[in-house]
């Protein structure tokens, strides 16, 4: 959350691009996701904890959730004025993290 957040008004205040925000949403939505489902295996392999059929279960949801929930932040993007979006982005972000 507070990585995608950063970036979105990162990329807003040196751009004013809505299509490098979009495209910096997708990429951290990707990266991110992939790096914790992989540190996640990474983790289990060292503890000797790996089962195949659970543990490709749980870097698969993990992966998934992750990745649709960075994904959530294109929609105020796409739908609104780049600074508006950046401001609902802002509050959904903060909405979810205190969720």
């Amino acid at each position: 959350m507070i990585t995608t957040l950063g970036l979105i008004v990162g990329l807003r205040s040196g751009t004013g691009s809505r299509l490098a925000v979009i495209g910096g949403i997708l990429t951290i939505a990707v990266a991110d996701a992939f790096s914790d489902a992989l540190g996640m295996h990474v983790s289990e392999e060292g503890r000797g904890q790996s089962e195949t059929a659970t543990s490709l279960g749980g870097h698969l949801s993990t992966f998934v959730s992750k990745f649709a929930m960075a994904l959530t932040f294109i929609v105020p993007v796409l739908l609104l004025d780049l600074g508006v979006a950046v401001w609902v982005s802002v509050a959904w972000g903060l909405v979810v993290l205190a969720g």
